[in-house]
């Protein structure tokens, strides 16, 4: 993808240099312009081209944030919000320049409420970090993307589970700067309620492009009294498909169910010292009771056989599934070993389920048709499937090809009812695809977008198509 491909945003240099001047003077220390920082808060995880911002300020408190918005309004100054990077499909670049706002201080947890099974948070909090603070309350949040994201990031990008849904179930309210530099707060603790318009399920995959969320409450869970886990081989991404499929429909309570494919569980294997099959394989977890858990292995072992699945290799032994999930978190490193050097086009889509096996078997034969070297990995579960295409970025035939892969991929998955993202975002990378599949609702978000933010001034080039938005 060239400079020229992204969604063009005008820089304002006279506002920049205005607005640099005043946040030097405001933060300090805390405001940085070298290059080499400025570089680590654009889009670097894949092969979008890097757009850095003019400045960073590294904020701690929501009063801050305020302060910054406001200035950049003043001066008509792009503000992209940074958690901790993991984004792939270039949220954080700054294609007009302007002010990254780094949330990686804003980690304090403000509130654990036990009796509610809720808690409240600043963004730069991650996952990993609230569990580890969860654990002696008997509670956990299970929201689990793959990678330790920062829980504002996952917030603002819509991510996902299985047993437990989305963010978008599991954020109960939340407060965002919004782009007058109010921080408006859009919800209390309750669990459910009928008060007007829902403005938290508007914030929850925006993106940043209509506020920058500063606090979130979480819906949470109570640790199961069991947790099981393992792995299936397949001899065929179809059969573990239909595993799933089956699965799912039958009710079992699986809380989570991860496809991998041979090429991806070759990379696993090597990259994670894995002792599995190098075929298909699904990694599944139970949670529940003791027999509960038991029984809800077995049916699944049962589906699995009727597939064609090879033994289901389960265990409830904490360190050998925490040894599991690793490399399934790792997966996006492991996959870059399978060509030294070259860079990853990451890209995901989600389907209705009943079209899963059709979509993934498809799309092996793209693979396979074209060449390439794309590992897939998905939360098989609700549909959603991962592809990273890795290439070399100096060579225009590669990116040539990529990108038509990705093309017919988002396009088949429109086609079967779904959608060009599960779970990744819009950023810059799928906006070409969003009037697919959305048609005239891509107006209806340009106009809550006009109205919450009339100079464009929040996250501008992502979502939206089209120059300035």
């Amino acid at each position: 993808m060239a400079l020229s491909d992204l969604n063009p945003v005008e820089r304002n240099e006279e506002g920049i240099a205005a607005v640099l001047g005043i946040l030097k003077q405001q933060f300090g220390e805390r405001f940085q312009t070298g290059e080499a920082i400025r570089s680590q808060h654009a889009h670097t995880t894949t092969y979008i081209p890097t757009q850095a911002p003019d400045g960073v300020v590294f904020v701690e408190t929501t009063p801050e944030v305020q302060e910054i918005v406001r200035a950049c309004a003043a001066h008509r100054v792009p503000v992209i919000p940074f958690g901790i990077g993991s984004s792939l499909e270039g949220h954080t670049n700054a294609p007009g320049g302007g002010v990254s706002v780094d949330t990686s201080r804003m980690n304090r947890i403000l509130a654990v409420n036990p009796q509610d099974l809720d808690c409240t948070v600043e963004p730069g909090v991650t996952r990993e970090d609230l569990n580890r603070h969860l654990r002696d309350t008997g509670l956990f949040f299970p929201i689990d993307p793959g990678a330790n994201a920062s829980l504002g990031g996952m917030a603002a990008t819509r991510a996902n589970a299985v047993r437990y849904g989305t963010m978008r179930e599991n954020v109960l309210s939340l407060t965002a700067v919004m782009a007058d530099g109010e921080a408006v707060t859009t919800g209390k603790r309750a669990k459910k309620s009928s008060a007007g318009y829902d403005l938290t399920r508007l914030l929850v995959g925006s993106e940043g492009t209509l506020g920058i969320i500063t606090s979130l409450t979480l819906r949470l869970q109570g640790i199961p009294q069991a947790i099981s886990g393992g792995v299936c081989p397949f001899p065929s991404l179809e059969a573990a498909c239909n595993t799933v499929i089956a699965t799912i429909q039958m009710g079992i309570p699986v809380a989570r169910i991860e496809l991998v494919n041979a090429l991806q569980m070759r990379a696993m294997k090597a990259y994670s010292k894995l002792d599995y099959p190098e075929s298909p394989c699904l990694f599944v977890e139970f949670h529940g009771s003791d027999a509960g858990v038991a029984e809800q292995a077995e049916t699944f072992g049962m589906i699995a056989e009727e597939q064609g699945g090879g033994s289901f290799l389960w265990t409830s032994v904490a360190e050998e599934r925490t040894k599991l999930w690793k490399a399934r978190h790792d997966a996006y490193w492991s996959s870059l070993t399978l060509r030294p050097g070259a860079k990853g086009l990451s890209t995901d889509v989600c389907v209705p389920i009943s079209r899963l096996a059709e979509c993934v078997t498809e799309t092996e034969a793209d693979i396979a048709e074209m060449g390439l070297i794309a590992p897939i990995v998905g939360h098989a579960g609700d549909g959603n499937f991962h592809v990273l295409v890795l290439m070399d970025t100096d060579s225009p035939e590669e990116i040539a090809l990529a990108e038509k892969f990705v093309a017919r991929l988002n396009m088949r998955a429109i086609a079967m009812e779904g959608t060009c993202t599960g779970e990744h975002g819009v950023g810059q990378g799928k906006i070409g695809f969003l009037r697919h599949e959305l048609g005239h609702g891509v107006d209806v978000m340009r106009t809550i977008k006009q109205a919450l933010d009339p100079f464009n001034i929040m996250n501008p080039g992502k979502i939206l198509p089209g120059a300035r938005q």
